[in-house]
């Protein structure tokens, strides 16, 4: 057999690997024997690398069998049982992808080998006292008949990143630290009760916890580490929170735990008392004069506002799910497409149809058209409708909620039973990932970086006229520039990295060209690409946005000139960039960018019906194939009646807790409030086919 060709396939298997964070299972070099009967109570990686051989393909050479060297074994102290984790599943550096030239015999081998290393649970994370791995070759004398010569063994070997490389004494130290932050995240993720993050949250929202805002950001990171992890498989679940670790390495989140504001966590997660555990907190953070300006939700509060909603009748009420289209009246729809119809059984929507023309004319001209005006004047002549769904859209997604119990007594100030909920998770936005980084979303001109992997990307501005250049190094320019989010570098390793440039003011910024330019500093992983986002401020006619995708690898060192941008007297202008993103990312079950038909168009519930409105005016676009992959709050404060005013305070906590089950079947799209200005591309077809763009 070429053993070559196994040593090949490892090295190739560990470069690849090398790209992920990398582990070690609890497999030893050496068998573990019994104490008292000397028998093998578990094997080891040498014994099992050994034995795996199938017979006659481990030769003796001179008194040892072939493959029975200090040089391989060493190797196998130092890599055999690593493993790196993809979605979610243990990979070793033995689960290669066999060559044609592997002979079968080495086939046998590393799959005994692959068994035995992930048989084990991870132990550590990897780290070497060198560059290297293992011996590449050892040289020997061998005497031929008619001469000698010099002849040699191949070993194992490979090269290690410099990342998993550390000075012999400090490894143990830097793995008791990884173990520990480990241990520590993984009893927070399974300990702390998703109750008791929210609950905190809407404290802090409130104003009612001492200096709560400078833990809104981790809380909040933490909310979306937990949800992931509950959809984990649990027999997956320790793989992933080794791989969460070494992805959010140095950062505060996996600590949480441990910190002043994880003792309240656990402490409401134990059941006690809202006010004893809030008081606790209190005491460690507060000063003793400090009087909490905004007062907590007492059990008193609790028992006053469920004794209310009993003696109203409005028990059901506060039972929600999401709405069908079975479950709407057609007097309150303004438009239904032919499939909500028949859902409908509306007999006067198949009498329009009948009224359309068969072959309609095409008209190419965009249009503004108010939304008043559509209503009055379009709707009426047309049978399908299509939305162009477009990535800044995203917060305009809404789901209509419906009462569990359709004969629940009134709840809200309008006489239906319907609530709506708008989408509030806005945390994959690149501004929303600024904010919650604690950089500022506000100003004359900001320029937003966002990336999913480790490499260390580095977003710089070059200023106008030989001005400075504003990056990690130089985080404040005279003109007013500052670079307040740095990931994955001088601020530690983020789980959603962004960077941010902000000019508060135009005030200070000379006139001319500003470069905005993307510079990889270090390569750490197969990550490729990156979304820049450009908004200059409402000074200059309302807030006008860019963003463009690179999606192409940045070597190390290696810069992308993203935009020129010209600031003049008036304004800023791009002038010359990459272009324009037009990347669709999938929410919701519709895809950004693409056009997608109307199933039905409505107003909101709080206008339903002549003559009785209540409040502001909203249009649903109920969109097909939309849904909210999410839980919808059921209700807010201000959809309540009167008679629920002193219990307000009860009322928002059980409304942020008692979300709507995840339905498949629901009426969810694009909504918009006669309070916001907006717009938005629509296609109509009916006795005209024309694009319009209906403005709100």
């Amino acid at each position: 057999m070429e053993f070559k060709t196994l040593k090949a396939a490892v090295a190739k298997q560990f470069e690849n690997m090398a790209y992920h964070p990398l582990f070690r299972t609890g497999v030893q070099i050496n068998d573990t024997l019994d104490s008292e009967s000397g028998t093998v109570k578990e094997v080891g990686l040498w014994s099992t690398y050994l034995t795996s051989f199938p017979a006659g393909t481990n030769p003796i050479f001179i008194k040892r069998t072939e493959h029975d060297c200090h040089c391989c074994k060493d190797f196998l102290r130092a890599v055999g049982n690593v493993v790196c984790v993809i979605e979610g599943e243990l990979v070793s550096v033995w689960d290669f992808e066999p060559s044609p030239k592997l002979d079968d015999g080495y086939r046998v081998v590393a799959a005994a080998m692959s068994k035995l290393v992930r048989s084990k649970p991870i132990v550590d994370s990897f780290l070497h006292f060198e560059r290297t791995a293992g011996t590449a070759r050892t040289l020997f004398d061998k005497v031929l008949p008619d001469r000698a010569t010099v002849s040699s063994f191949e070993h194992f070997f490979v090269n290690l990143p410099s990342k998993y490389v550390a000075h012999g004494v400090d490894i143990p130290s830097t793995l008791g630290k990884a173990r520990s932050a480990q241990q520590v995240f993984k009893r927070a993720l399974d300990e702390i009760k998703e109750d008791a993050v929210t609950t905190t949250l809407e404290l802090i929202g409130q104003g009612a916890l001492y200096r709560g805002d400078q833990f809104s950001g981790v809380l909040t990171a933490f909310q979306q580490e937990q949800a992931k992890y509950k959809r984990v498989a649990e027999g997956l679940r320790e793989n992933h929170v080794w791989m969460r670790c070494a992805e959010l390495a140095g950062t505060a989140l996996l600590h949480v735990r441990n910190s002043s504001i994880g003792t309240l966590l656990k402490d409401l997660s134990d059941g006690e008392e809202l006010e004893d555990a809030v008081k606790k907190f209190e005491s460690v953070m507060a000063p003793t004069n400090y009087k909490r300006p905004t007062a907590l939700v007492s059990k008193a509060q609790i028992a006053q506002a469920k004794q209310t909603i009993e003696a109203l009748g409005l028990g059901s009420a506060l039972e929600r799910r999401y709405a069908v289209i079975e479950d709407i009246n057609v007097n309150d729809i303004l438009f239904a497409n032919r499939s909500a119809r028949k859902s409908m059984k509306a007999d006067v929507f198949d009498e329009l149809a009948s009224t359309v023309p068969v072959k309609p004319q095409s008209l190419d001209k965009v249009e503004d058209v108010p939304i008043e005006r559509f209503i009055a004047d379009i709707l009426p002549r047309i049978s399908t409708m299509e939305l162009m769904f477009e990535k800044r859209l995203m917060g305009n997604l809404v789901s209509l909620v419906a009462p569990v119990d359709p004969t629940a007594k009134r709840l809200f100030k309008w006489d239906n039973g319907f609530s709506w909920s708008y989408n509030g998770d806005a945390a994959d936005a690149i501004k929303e990932r600024v904010k919650l980084a604690g950089g500022a979303v506000e100003g004359a001109l900001c320029c937003r970086l966002a990336w999913d992997y480790t490499d260390d990307l580095d977003l710089h501005m070059r200023e106008p006229s030989g001005g400075e250049r504003i990056n990690y190094a130089h985080r404040r320019s005279r003109a007013g520039g500052v670079l307040d989010v740095d990931a994955n570098g001088m601020d530690g390793i983020r789980p959603d990295p962004v960077e941010n440039i902000v000019y508060a003011s135009k005030q200070k910024m000379p006139h001319g060209v500003y470069v905005l330019e993307v510079n990889n500093y270090s390569r750490r992983s197969d990550g490729r690409g990156f979304e820049v986002e450009i908004e200059f401020g409402r000074e200059f006619g309302g807030e006008v946005r860019y963003n463009f995708v690179y999606d192409k690898v940045l070597r190390t060192q290696e810069t992308v000139e993203v935009a020129h941008i010209k600031c003049t007297p008036t304004g800023f202008e791009v002038v010359e960039s990459l272009p324009v993103s037009t990347v669709s990312k999938q929410i919701w079950n519709i895809a950004t960018h693409t056009v997608v038909p109307v199933n039905v168009l409505m107003l909101s519930p709080n206008h339903w019906g002549a003559g009785r409105a209540t409040g502001s005016k909203h249009w649903f676009f109920m969109l097909e194939g939309c849904k909210n992959d999410g839980q919808a709050r059921p209700y807010f404060n201000e959809f309540l009646t009167e008679e629920l005013t002193a219990h307000r305070k009860v009322l928002e906590l059980v409304g942020s807790k008692t979300k709507t089950e995840l339905s498949e079947r629901q009426l969810s799209g694009l909504g918009f409030s006669s309070t916001v200005r907006n717009s938005v591309l629509c296609k109509v077809t009916g006795s005209f086919s024309r694009v319009i763009n209906l403005v709100f």
